[in-house]
């Protein structure tokens, strides 16, 4: 893993050469000088500025402060999750924190600043333009190195714009590097759905490109590999209703037969969840004792701004009243959350049996994509294929290793609204507190016209207060609700930027 000094050497380079003053659009502005002539000269610094690329998404310096800058995965946990029926926010929470749980949402809002997801954009941009010219300077740098290293940009490029477009839907979209001045101008919106097929093509590129594996696990969990770009593209196409695609990039990873799942006994949890980089794993971002992430002060007791909701256990994960010993689904209880104060305990239990982790053991991995999410990617294409006896089978493969209690009965596997319904809460369950929630609901809700619109306003039911529910039902009843607001700051200093219509 990389060393707190060399994370910081890394990003100071590339901030030179494609970031600078805080009072342009987008952030971008870099600082002229430190180009190719400076820097971009051997393979040893293009590697540099690949890691530099995942250091960018693990964030700076860790803060118990909630008004500084936020790092991607925070900001992740909070897009996929604020909006949802998982999470309540505690007495520390802030206001705009607040806001985001009951669908209060403003310009204002810090939490919808776009600005380090385009930050790594440029990182990305930059490596994927600059990176070629280093093959003509340094001989010792391989066509193949190249390809890998403009592979993983591309791959993360398409990664943030997809977070882009799911969250903000219409956003601005630049393909090239900001390395000068005279590269920065303002760019007004594109359409998301145009911003999708170009990640599509890039994706594509990035899956020629990138390598089955690095030669070292660590490694392999923690950059793009083709399986991970095969992930990223189901997804994708999952989001866009293209099903017979989702499914053909799910089976890429399920016949590789690198992957899957890890067997429900003792040491679940901490191959899962402590130290990650399981067989189960296709991509994380990688945080170690060098690399605090912050999440113990999100979620730890005493510090917390963020629990699971109360309705969870009975609700979600269930209670077995009829046998003894009682059954329990290894997801609930001492897995995703701790059932006695309702703590977030995936990202702060150092075991299943109550043990909490230090702040100096605030590491655990950010995932974002498992095995397990492969199967019920599929287990969703395959239902709305018309296909629901299928899917079943899938979902019961991810029940069986789960110890899933049935206290809901079991669905109709013949009825597609009924899959519908089990495989969302089967994710539900399997990716409490990843990021996922609000994108899953939406993500169904919004096909064939917001047929399942009802699935949003239910999740609203749940998770808005009861006098503040009428308002978020009129809300979610708007289509363009559905996406945040542009930040306040970038139609400041955007002029061809305008507001989400939501919003105006």
């Amino acid at each position: 893993m990389i060393k707190q000094k060399s994370i910081q050497l890394i990003l100071g380079v590339l901030l030179l050469t494609s970031l600078g003053s805080c009072d342009k659009w987008l952030e971008l502005k870099p600082q002229d000088g430190i180009i190719r002539e400076e820097f971009w000269q051997t393979k040893e610094q293009v590697n540099a500025a690949v890691t530099g690329i995942y250091s960018s998404m693990m964030g700076g310096t860790v803060t118990t402060d909630v008004a500084t800058e936020r790092p991607l995965p925070e900001l992740f946990f909070l897009w996929g999750e604020g909006r949802g029926d998982m999470i309540i926010p505690t007495a520390r929470a802030i206001s705009e924190e607040i806001d985001l749980t009951t669908l209060n949402i403003l310009p204002t809002n810090r939490i919808t600043n776009w600005r380090f997801v385009y930050q790594t954009i440029n990182y990305c941009n930059t490596v994927i333009e600059l990176a070629p010219g280093v093959l003509e300077i340094d001989e010792t740098f391989s066509q193949q190195q190249l390809d890998q290293a403009v592979g993983q940009a591309l791959a993360i490029r398409g990664m943030m714009y997809f977070y882009l477009v799911r969250s903000f839907k219409d956003v601005p979209f630049k393909l090239t590097a900001t390395k000068s001045d005279q590269d920065l101008a303002p760019l007004e919106k594109t359409e998301g759905s145009k911003i999708l097929l170009q990640v599509v093509e890039d994706l594509k590129k990035a899956e020629a490109f990138t390598p089955v594996t690095y030669g070292n696990l660590t490694i392999d969990k923690g950059r793009i590999t083709k399986y991970a770009v095969n992930a990223l593209l189901a997804d994708v196409y999952l989001w866009m209703d293209k099903f017979p695609e989702c499914l053909a990039e799910c089976e890429k990873v399920i016949g590789s037969n690198r992957f899957g799942l890890i067997s429900g006994d003792d040491s679940w949890y901490d191959k899962l969840y402590y130290n990650g980089n399981s067989a189960e794993h296709i991509f994380s971002l990688q945080f170690d004792a060098q690399k605090l992430n912050s999440f113990y002060f999100m979620h730890a007791t005493g510090n917390r701004r963020w629990s699971g909701a109360s309705h969870l256990m009975e609700n979600v994960f269930g209670l077995d009243i009829v046998n003894f010993p009682p059954l329990a689904d290894i997801r609930g209880d001492g897995g995703s959350l701790r059932s006695s104060d309702l703590t977030i305990w995936k990202y702060v239990g150092a075991n299943s049996n109550n043990q909490l982790r230090t702040a100096e053991q605030s590491f655990a991995h950010w995932n974002f994509y498992r095995f397990a999410d492969i199967l019920l990617m599929k287990a969703e294409a395959l239902n709305e294929t018309n296909k629901s006896l299928e899917a079943w089978e899938q979902v019961k493969v991810i029940r069986n290793r789960a110890k899933a209690v049935d206290f809901l009965g079991l669905p109709d596997s013949t009825n597609k609204a009924s899959m519908q319904d089990f495989i969302l809460t089967e994710r539900q369950r399997e990716f409490a507190f990843e990021g996922k929630r609000w994108y899953d609901v939406l993500r169904v809700a919004k096909r064939n016209n917001y047929q399942r619109l009802d699935l949003l306003l239910t999740m609203a039911s749940i998770s808005v207060p009861p006098d503040r529910q009428q308002s978020a039902f009129a809300k979610l009843r708007d289509y363009n609700s559905h996406y945040f607001p542009v930040y306040i700051y970038e139609l400041q200093t955007n002029k061809l930027l305008t507001q989400n219509p939501f919003y105006n």
